[in-house]
């Protein structure tokens, strides 16, 4: 199971959001996402679970916490649309 998690302060690195994410479960994956032009983060990320289990209950835990003074926002990742698909 795939989370989109939001509102991440700038500061948050990969390591910091995996840290979060871990004591629910096994995770894949923890990603910033980050401009291409100068890495900086753009704010949110997203956290793989090999278990859909772990990911409901982190998606639980984690929506509304408070990270670096900021309410995340959390819920399950929606696919990427397809590059034709934007408008």
């Amino acid at each position: 199971m795939k989370l989109y998690v939001g509102n991440l302060s700038k500061q948050v690195t990969d390591a910091q959001l995996s840290e979060l994410a871990v004591p629910f479960g096994a995770v894949i994956s923890a990603n910033v996402a980050t401009e291409r032009s100068s890495g900086d983060s753009k704010g949110f990320g997203f956290v793989e679970y090999e278990n859909a289990e772990h990911g409901r209950a982190a998606m639980q835990a984690l929506d509304g916490r408070d990270v670096n003074g900021q309410a995340l926002k959390v819920n399950e990742a929606r696919p990427r649309k397809a590059e034709g698909d934007r408008h």
